[in-house]
């Protein structure tokens, strides 16, 4: 059973999250992974080239990004990426962008 104070810190993360995911804008998320990703990931329908990174929309079926935020993704084992800092509001963004890719 969970430490009492572990729940609160739960179900305000998931409060959290819901409101960050409400606010996200998938158009910026779009024009964020087309700067920052699209060297190596296949990141919409209309781009045809990439490489062996896997594209936006097989990691959008990958990744739960509602109980795994983007940014711990991104900092777990893969191949070396561009050194970018993403906020919190552009995290939410790609993060929307990346869900909105899910058929």
């Amino acid at each position: 059973m969970p430490k009492p104070g572990t729940r609160i810190l739960i179900t305000l993360s998931a409060m959290f999250a819901g409101v960050v995911a409400a606010r996200a804008d998938v158009q910026e998320g779009r024009r964020i992974a087309e700067r920052w990703c699209a060297g190596c990931h296949v990141v919409s329908p209309q781009q045809t080239t990439g490489t062996e990174a896997p594209p936006f929309s097989e990691l959008a079926y990958r990744f739960d990004f509602r109980s795994r935020p983007l940014g711990e993704i991104l900092a777990g084992p893969h191949p070396a990426m561009p050194a970018m800092q993403l906020g919190r509001d552009d995290a939410a963004n790609l993060t929307a962008y990346i869900r909105s890719l899910k058929k």
